[in-house]
This record gives structure tokens, sequence and C-alpha cells, in this order.
């Protein structure tokens, strides 16, 4: 028989907001996201760290957030799909992807849309095989891709710059 582990006082930032919340050691990030934090944009697919779906920037990187623990979380900044716009208004990426049909059934788009954000942030001209790179690891059933690099052409196109 296994030995229930106590829950530990966490203290999380995530999109801008503090939450204190009491978690077992071995609770996913995701599983904070989607259930106490009620952040259901980040999506719980493979729950392997294949598909990218629960993609959410921890200090602005891409990370799995079903595969990180929230207890090495404290003392980050955390941000999803939902705390990407601010005060209601899509961000350029956003606006982009659903402008050029990027979105198709959404499962993936949360994820694609954070690691395109953070691609833009690190590198205002990202050449086509940094783009490839940035988009490894998220499964798109639908678009086969084409529309997602179109998106983020346009956005390039545009001259829009995510560190603006």
């Amino acid at each position: 028989m296994k030995k229930k582990q106590g829950r530990q006082l966490i203290e999380l930032a995530v999109n801008g907001e503090a939450y204190e919340l009491a978690e077992e050691p071995q609770v996913t990030l995701l599983e904070v996201l989607r259930n106490d934090l009620e952040l259901t944009g980040t999506k719980e697919s493979c729950g392997t760290g294949e598909c990218g779906a629960c993609t959410v920037l921890i200090d602005g990187e891409p990370v799995l957030s079903c595969l990180t623990l929230a207890l090495d979380c404290r003392d980050l900044d955390i941000l999803t799909i939902e705390g990407l716009a601010k005060g209601g208004d899509l961000t350029h990426v956003q606006e982009i992807f659903l402008e050029r049909g990027a979105v198709q059934c959404g499962f993936c788009t949360p994820g694609v849309v954070l690691a395109t954000t953070a691609l833009l942030k690190a590198t205002s001209r990202p050449t086509d095989y940094e783009i490839k790179k940035a988009l490894e690891g998220h499964l798109c059933r639908c678009t086969g891709y084409n529309k997602i690099v179109e998106a983020i052409d346009k956005v390039l196109t545009d001259g829009y710059l995510v560190n603006e």
C-alpha cells in the first residue's frame, strides 16, 4: 500500500495573479491549471509530453505542463492562453491565427500560439527552420501545419514584433 503524501502549500503566479494552493507533491501544473484554477485553455491530451496541447509559458519559455510538477513552479511566472490577451483584446498572433484559419478544431491552438509567441519574443525574424523547430512536438491533426506556418509568415510579413 502506497503512503499518501501530505499537501504542501504553494504560491503560484499565473497570468499576473498570485494564487495560494495546498497541493499533493505529485500534482502536475496541468492539473492545477485546469482543476483548481479552471483555466481550461491549457489542454489535456496525451499526458506524456508528446502532443504539445498542454504548453504554457514559464518565465517566457514553452513548457509542457503535463510533465511539470506544480511544486516546481514556485517563484516562476506562468502564462496560459487565457493570460495572453490583455483586456479581452487578442494579440496580433491570435488575430492572424483566426484570420488565416490556423485554428481548425482549436485543440492544439493554445499550445501552438504560446510557442509562436515565445519564438517571436526570442527571435523577431525567425528562419523557416526556427519556426519548424518551435512547432516541433505540437501535434495538429487538422491543418497539416500549413495554415499555422502561413499564419506565422503573415505575422512576420506584417512586421509585428512581440517585443514591442
